[in-house]
């Protein structure tokens, strides 16, 4: 490739825009700075079942939520400590990640729809336990 070609390639990129109408024609506007995913240089992500309804949705835009329970309810939970021969015995727990497609998790509340000045905090929600 000579010089002078690459030198003029810009000048023909922008060339190729007046010509095309680009430069004239208004942006689309964009809702969100990340396209709703979390994807940035990746080309491809694999993808997971929503818990709710079962779709195949991409990882990186999927809500995951991290859900640790007992194995057993509270009274069963009763009953055992009761009837153990230990004292201090810790009933092991559940560990569960579950995803969600956002219909889903709008419609189940699990996330909430935000105004444009609240979608621009990107800092993580406040933490419940």
């Amino acid at each position: 490739v000579s010089q002078a070609f690459v030198a003029a390639a810009p000048t023909l990129r922008s060339l190729s825009r007046v010509l095309t109408g680009d430069l004239l024609r208004p942006k689309m506007t964009v809702k969100r700075r990340n396209h709703g995913r979390n994807k940035s240089g990746r080309g491809h992500v694999k993808r997971v079942r929503c818990v709710s309804t079962g779709k195949a949705i991409p990882k990186d835009k999927a809500v995951k939520r991290f859900q640790v329970r007992n194995i057993v309810d509270a009274s069963s939970m009763r009953d055992i400590r009761e009837s153990s021969v230990y004292e201090n015995y810790t009933m092991p727990k559940l560990y569960i990640k579950q995803y969600y497609c956002i219909e889903a998790a709008v419609h189940q509340r699990i996330v909430r729809v935000r105004s444009t000045e609240g979608r621009r905090n990107r800092d993580p929600p406040p933490r419940r336990r």
